[in-house]
């Protein structure tokens, strides 16, 4: 799969920040997880898949459809639409890290 297309940042404080991301037909994040940010994904077009490890599961986002990943939560975001799909990425309340699986 092919990683993320780009990102706009739209709010960023101390303790969270809001981006707009994009992603392209078969396109995903990495699997990550963070110590002490919560991600919110709100998807705004397209279709995504948000996806966990232990426990596995899946989560499917159509437009205005919600899902929310506690930290430490092993995930990704995963593009399973025929074009590009876009979401809210709201992050916080915590110090922000990136930790790759």
């Amino acid at each position: 799969m092919r990683s993320i297309l780009k990102n706009r940042e739209i709010v960023r404080t101390e303790n969270a920040l809001v981006r707009e991301m994009v992603l392209e037909v078969d396109a995903s994040t990495e699997w990550h997880h963070h110590s002490e940010v919560a991600d919110y994904f709100v998807c705004l077009t397209g279709v995504l898949r948000v996806e966990t490890q232990t426990p596995d599961a899946n989560f499917t986002l159509h437009p205005g459809r919600t899902a929310e990943v506690k930290p430490p939560q092993v995930h990704r975001v995963v593009n399973i639409h025929n074009e590009r799909s876009v979401y809210l990425l709201v992050q916080g309340i915590g110090k922000y890290d990136f930790i790759r699986e």
